[in-house]
């Protein structure tokens, strides 16, 4: 079930049919939505010079990874919860974040949980911004892998496909890629969300920047029609599983070298003194 308000998010139980005219209604009149990730291959400016006005931008959680100024253009922020409630206010940052939006065309935030251990945050804790709760955690259950949790930009784009709004839904910045600045986390299945974003693009049902609508390996029968579709996909998968085997080997002489390393590191973290905070969170994660 999705839910929505400023309200108390525990009292509300209205039915994710009504919730979902709730949204369409909020997104009504924008001719593109686009989601932002936080990402090295995000240029903000040549982005937002592709759009026209009657675009909206969701940007997530730390935006200042892509915006180097007040965004002026309509905004809407994304803060995903964890067991502490939203991660943006659990680590401090609301203020620093709500310094990067225009205040005359920032449309607000949404907290976003996804999963039953994520908790809300009240609206009070974000400060005086227009704040919506939206729980995903029933859409994703039946069929995302139950080891991993969905990420913010992949669980909003699938939900605001099936909201069916009218509006082109780009995707800009949703590499997976691990950059010099910012890690991808493993608590994620990035080869299962990117399979079905491509899919959906491909499909058309939404844009991802940057990406080649067309399916190279897909073409090959075309050209070499003496080599079905199913022929090609399983010498496909055959030269990719010869590769993944021959990374593992190099990844495992990696971590040969490197255990001492390891070790240290291991050791400084155990020597090192909790923080005040993580003391307190250590608590509040028993209770």
């Amino acid at each position: 079930m999705s839910r929505s308000d400023t309200s108390d998010p525990e009292t509300m139980g209205a039915t994710e049919e009504i919730h979902s005219e709730d949204w369409r209604s909020f997104f009504l009149g924008y001719s593109d939505i686009v989601l932002v990730a936080n990402s090295d291959e995000v240029d903000i400016d040549e982005l937002t010079s592709r759009f026209p006005e009657t675009t909206l931008f969701i940007f997530f959680n730390k935006v200042y990874k892509v915006l180097s100024e007040p965004f002026t253009r309509k905004a809407l922020l994304v803060s995903r919860s964890g067991t502490l409630g939203a991660n943006l206010v659990k680590s401090g940052k609301v203020s620093k974040v709500l310094q990067y939006f225009d205040r005359s065309s920032f449309l607000g935030i949404v907290n976003l949980t996804i999963g039953n251990r994520e908790k809300f945050s009240p609206a009070s804790a974000f400060g005086d911004v227009k704040v919506r709760h939206l729980d995903l955690t029933e859409v994703f259950a039946p069929f995302y892998p139950p080891a991993s949790l969905p990420t913010t930009g992949f669980a909003l784009c699938l939900w605001l496909t099936n909201l069916q709004l009218g509006a082109k839904i780009t995707l800009a910045g949703f590499s997976s890629k691990r950059s010099e600045r910012y890690q991808v986390l493993d608590v994620h299945d990035w080869t299962f969300e990117q399979v079905l974003l491509r899919l959906l693009y491909r499909n058309g049902k939404i844009d991802i920047v940057g990406r080649e609508r067309t399916n190279p390996y897909a073409e090959l029968s075309t050209h070499f029609p003496e080599y079905s579709p199913a022929e090609i996909a399983l010498t496909a998968n055959e030269v990719l599983a010869e590769r993944l085997v021959n990374l593992s080997s190099f990844v495992d002489k990696l971590m040969h070298v490197t255990r001492f390393l390891r070790f240290v590191d291991r050791t400084y973290k155990w020597l090192k003194p909790k923080t005040r905070k993580e003391r307190r969170w250590e608590s509040m994660e028993g209770k």
